[in-house]
Formats: C-alpha cells, sequence, structure tokens
C-alpha cells in the first residue's frame, strides 16, 4: 500500500517569532524587519494564538498617512481606515487566526493556504497553543526528494501493490520529478488507479504511463445480444 502522507508537523518551523496583543505598531515592524518576515502569529496568555498581523495590516497606515479617506473610500474599505489609525497587535491584526494542527496533510494544508489566499499558517494544538508555523516554502520541500527516493516508493508501494505478479516487468524511470511507468500487463483497467496512487506519492511532478496489455471487460458469450 502507498506509505502514510507527510504532515505538517514533518516541515513546519517549530521556531517562531511571534508578537503579543499589546506590541506596539514600530515593535511589529521592528520584529519583521530583524527576522525577515512578513507575518507573525499573535499571543496572549501563555501562548495562545488569537490572530496575525501582516505588512499588509500595516500598509494603511501609510497609504493613509498624508491623506484623508473620502467618505467612498470610508465605507468600502471600513477594516483598512481602521487599521490606519492602529498602534497595538491587537487592533492591527487579522482575527480569528486561520490556523492549521500538526497532523494535517501537507495536500490539506496547501488547500487552506490557496482558498484562504495566506502564504503560511500557524499551527496550533488542540488548546489553541503555537506549536509552529507552516509556509508555502514549506509545503514544496517534498519535491526536493530526489528521483531515486521517489523511483524506490514507487516500485514498493504502486507496482509491487497492484502488479504483484509482473512487477518485474515493469519499469520505472524517473526524471526531475515525472514517472514514467512502461511495461505489459494482465489489466489494463489498473492503469488509471497506478497513474492515481503514483501521483499521490510525495514529490512525483508528474506521471507518464506507456503500459499494454488486456482490457478487464469479459468478451460476451456467442450469441449474446
Amino acid at each position: 500500500m502507498p506509505e502514510t502522507p507527510h504532515i505538517v508537523s514533518d516541515v513546519m518551523t517549530q521556531t517562531v517569532v511571534a508578537v503579543g496583543r499589546d506590541a506596539p505598531f514600530k515593535e511589529i515592524v521592528r520584529t519583521m524587519e530583524q527576522w525577515k518576515v512578513s507575518a507573525m502569529p499573535v499571543l496572549e496568555g501563555e501562548g495562545r494564538v488569537i490572530g496575525v498581523v501582516s505588512e499588509a495590516d500595516l500598509l494603511p497606515k501609510e497609504e493613509f498617512r498624508d491623506t484623508d479617506p473620502s467618505l467612498y473610500e470610508q465605507r468600502g474599505r471600513l477594516s483598512d481606515v481602521a487599521k490606519a489609525g492602529a498602534v497595538t497587535a491587537e487592533d492591527l491584526m487579522s482575527t480569528p487566526a486561520i490556523t492549521v494542527h500538526a497532523d494535517v496533510t501537507l495536500a490539506q494544508a496547501a488547500r487552506i493556504m490557496a482558498v484562504r489566499r495566506v502564504k503560511r499558517l500557524p499551527v496550533i494544538d488542540d488548546e489553541g497553543m503555537l506549536q509552529g508555523i507552516v509556509s508555502r516554502a514549506d509545503l514544496l520541500k517534498v519535491f526536493l526528494r530526489s528521483d531515486e527516493d521517489i523511483e524506490e516508493e514507487v516500485r514498493r508501494t504502486v507496482v509491487a501493490y497492484l502488479f504483484p505478479a509482473f512487477s518485474h516487468a515493469i519499469h520505472v524511470n524517473v526524471h526531475e520529478g515525472v514517472v514514467t511507468l512502461r511495461g505489459h500487463i494482465r489489466d489494463t483497467s489498473l492503469i488509471s488507479v497506478a497513474v492515481r496512487l503514483v501521483r499521490a506519492v510525495e514529490g512525483v511532478v508528474d506521471v507518464e504511463p506507456h503500459l499494454t496489455g488486456e482490457s478487464a471487460t469479459p468478451a460476451r458469450p456467442e450469441g449474446a445480444q
């Protein structure tokens, strides 16, 4: 069977730069500059995540620095106008924070980032306490796997699983993450299953199946309509 997919705890960064809810505006800017980050979790108490403050939350301060927003802008951008006058993390942060748990798969984390249009996710435990942070770059680490590692896993968890009697006759080649399958199998209906399982192997960029064989559809008896 294919291996268990990697989860967020496998790639997340455990040392996280964060600020408290009372952190002043300039401290937030200085911290971002010092640690070269574009967003930080906002914490309260012993480390419970209550929001995230990002560069986008800070920019309205500069945008409206020397101009007064028109009535139209005030109505259409209430949040930005409010943030232009904010002075602490509590007033600047986006809340509630979009977070994940450490046991979420990388695919699920990537889906959350895409749907919610965020670049990173604080990782929390069941009590909402900060455990780490996972970024887009962290999720892409699976594509750093060597072609040799991918080939070995495809042979062991897909080919040997689906085609135990023909595994010796199926050739697996991986180049830059693209997996090519060649050979003769008995049941061509399994080709689509093989492609799906290979595509699920982490680090695989694409699958090119060049498998031939017999159809699994039984022949009709003579005289059948």
